[in-house]
C-alpha cells in the first residue's frame, strides 16, 4: 500500500532523526532524514510520494519558513508537525500555513505511526482534505456560546488553565466543555480539532 512513498523526517536534533528512522522503517516505511531545510530540498525529487515529518523549531531556517519555501517551490508533498509541548500557538500557524498534522513530543509512537500511515495513503492516492466546511459550520452550530468561546481560545493555543483564566471558570469546568466540544465537533485531537478550525473563515 506504501510502496514508493519515502517519509522525509527533517529535524535538526540527531537523536531524534535516529529514533524515527528506526520507528518507521520499522513498519516498511522508506526513511530519508535531513538535518535542515537545505538538506531536504538537496534530497528531494519531484516524483517523490509520501510527507514530510517537519520539526517546527530548527536553527538557521525554522520549520514554518520551511513550509513558504515547500510552497514557493511548489512542493505538495504533506507536512505533519512535530512541536513541543507547549508550542500549540505555533502548531495552529503550521496548521493555517498549510499542514495537515501536528504532533506534541514527546509522542506516542503508535499514534505518530497511524498519523504517517494515514497521511501517506491519501498521498498516494493524491486525496484532497477530507475536512468538509460544511460539515464542520453544521456541527459548530451545535456548540452553545459558552462551548464556542473555549473553542475559539482552544485552536489559539491557550491550556485550560489560560482558557479558565480568561473566561473566569475552574480548569474542570473547562475540561468538560472541551470535552463536549471534542464530541460535538467529531475531533479525535486536537490537530483535528484545529483542522477544522481553520477550514472555516475567521480563525
Amino acid at each position: 500500500m506504501t510502496a514508493g512513498a519515502t517519509v522525509f523526517v527533517v529535524d535538526d536534533d540527531k537523536a531524534v532523526r535516529r529514533f524515527l528512522e528506526g520507528l518507521i522503517t520499522s513498519v516498511g516505511l522508506q526513511v530519508t532524514s535531513c538535518a535542515s531545510a537545505q538538506e531536504f530540498f538537496d534530497a528531494y525529487e519531484p516524483s517523490s510520494k509520501g510527507c514530510i515529518l517537519l520539526d517546527i523549531r530548527m536553527p538557521g531556517t525554522s520549520g514554518l519558513e520551511m513550509q513558504k519555501m515547500l510552497k514557493e517551490k511548489n512542493i505538495d508533498l504533506p507536512v505533519i508537525i512535530l512541536t513541543g509541548h507547549g508550542d500549540v500557538q505555533i502548531a495552529v500557524h503550521a496548521m493555517k500555513a498549510g499542514a495537515v498534522d501536528f504532533i506534541e513530543k514527546p509522542f506516542n509512537n503508535e499514534l505518530l505511526l497511524d498519523r504517517i500511515q494515514r497521511t501517506v495513503n491519501e498521498n498516494l492516492r493524491s486525496s484532497t482534505s477530507s475536512v468538509n466546511p460544511t460539515h464542520i459550520a453544521e456541527r459548530l452550530g451545535l456548540l452553545t456560546p459558552r462551548e464556542r468561546q473555549v473553542l475559539d481560545l482552544v485552536v489559539t493555543g491557550k491550556t485550560n488553565k489560560g482558557v479558565a483564566r480568561q473566561l473566569w471558570i475552574s480548569e474542570r469546568t473547562v475540561e468538560i466543555h472541551r470535552a463536549r466540544v471534542m464530541e460535538k465537533m467529531q475531533a479525535k485531537s486536537l490537530a483535528e480539532l484545529v483542522k477544522m478550525a481553520v477550514s472555516l473563515e475567521g480563525y
